[in-house]
């Protein structure tokens, strides 16, 4: 058995719900190890969709534990709601365990995300307004509330008074917004504190312990390497470390106890928000891609920016996380046009390099150093092997393989768990 990490190689939207939902099915545990509810998988089994935020996708398997780990920041209402929809299905919650360490995201969290980016005017960051940036500010100035003080009433009433106190202030001197009443908010979340309080644990020693035992443990990643805090498109990211090494960290566990990582990415580029994106397209091409690939948020309905694919992004995702293979997702998406463009390069201030810049504002002005090859009218769904693809689209792949330097493992034709071939 084999302990493997999953990450983003892009920007996130990669696809990654359903491979992490492939391996979940060989896995005898599944950890989400960073971020909120600002980020969706969407599974696809049995013909029948699951849009995932929270709770890992190896829910989906009667013998799989599902561990949310410590680095993971939650909103207790909305994993409830989450709860519930998933359990309505007939899928059982028996086996989801939550760090004692996590984090509770607070009304007054939602409250100052979206006050402090409604001020932002051109800084604007994008953000989902779901308190997930405060949350984590909160956890790294030392006063947040983790799921251990939120299980323990007498903990939370006093942290919640003292938070509280505080966050009033912020919200109504400095933003003018109206305070929040802590009575209503204890009433409301107390009771969300003693529906979660039987799936508290130290989840860290669960996933030493299945590592220990020779488990097959399968690590999902949130978001995308270009979101990270530290190595993305800052600061147009996420508040938490979606690269592999936030995953030890988010999760408990040392580097040595993994075996592999593994990158999704997408056949072309998207991104949500705001921040520069040398690839975009702005035509029809770009429409047709969006429309054919459904980019639109699983968790916010928001309409992807789409692109073609740049290999600088996914070369620097391989260095950064240690990526020992690739899986590419919506070949099929890309059938019908022409000829494709790939970004290998870019110009900034008439210099061509292949490594992707540190800075958004040298990044801002790079151009893209495109190669092109031959595309496929192909219809890639029904395929069920490699071998049995066309030659465009496996010279598509080796293409990848060559610039990015990592092997491509698996490649994806469809949004069905079935809709995935082996390399």
């Amino acid at each position: 058995m084999a302990s493997r990490i999953i990450v983003g190689a892009q920007w996130g939207d990669e696809g990654k719900g359903k491979v992490i939902d492939i391996l979940a099915s060989q896995s005898d545990m599944v950890v989400r190890s960073q971020g909120g509810n600002n980020a969706g998988h969407t599974v696809v089994a049995d013909h029948e969709e699951y849009k995932l935020h929270m709770v890992p996708s190896g829910i989906l398997y009667k013998d799989c534990d599902c561990v949310i780990g410590s680095g993971v920041v939650i909103d207790p209402k909305e994993l409830i709601a989450e709860m519930d929809a998933i359990a309505s299905r007939g899928v059982s919650l028996d086996r989801l365990k939550i760090d004692a360490r996590t984090h509770v995201i607070m009304p007054y969290h939602i409250a100052l995300d979206a006050l402090s980016e409604s001020v932002r005017g051109d800084m604007k960051i994008g953000t989902t307004k779901k308190g997930i940036g405060p949350c984590y500010m909160d956890k790294v100035e030392r006063s947040g509330i983790r799921m251990c003080d939120f299980t323990d009433d007498a903990e939370f009433r006093k942290k919640l008074k003292e938070n509280l106190a505080i966050k009033n202030k912020i919200i109504t001197n400095v933003y003018g917004g109206e305070p929040l009443d802590y009575e209503k908010v204890y009433a409301e979340y107390s009771e969300y504190a003693r529906l979660l309080s039987r799936y508290v644990c130290d989840t860290s020693v669960l996933i030493y312990e299945a590592i220990k035992a020779d488990k097959n443990v399968t690590f999902e990643g949130a978001q995308g390497t270009l979101l990270d805090i530290d190595f993305g498109t800052y600061p147009f990211v996420t508040s938490s470390h979606p690269v592999s090494g936030g995953v030890c960290i988010g999760a408990g566990i040392g580097p040595t106890l993994i075996d592999g990582v593994l990158g999704i990415m997408k056949a072309y580029t998207t991104r949500v928000g705001l921040g520069p994106f040398p690839t975009e397209l702005f035509d029809e091409t770009g429409e047709f891609i969006r429309n054919r690939g459904a980019e639109f948020g699983a968790t916010t309905g928001r309409a992807r920016r789409t692109g073609w694919l740049d290999t600088v992004i996914v070369s620097f995702s391989v260095r950064v996380n240690g990526l020992t293979e690739l899986a590419v997702n919506k070949l099929d998406t890309l059938s019908g046009i022409k000829t494709l463009k790939v970004c290998t390069a870019y110009e900034i201030d008439g210099r061509v390099t292949k490594h992707f810049p540190a800075d958004l504002k040298t990044f801002s002005r790079a151009k893209p150093v495109y190669t092109e090859l031959p595309g496929w009218d192909d219809d890639l769904t029904g395929i069920t092997k490699y071998e049995d693809l066309p030659l465009s689209v496996k010279n598509y792949i080796e293409f990848i393989e060559n610039e990015c330097g990592c092997r491509v493992s698996m490649v994806g034709v469809g949004p069905d768990r079935t809709q995935n071939l082996y390399k």
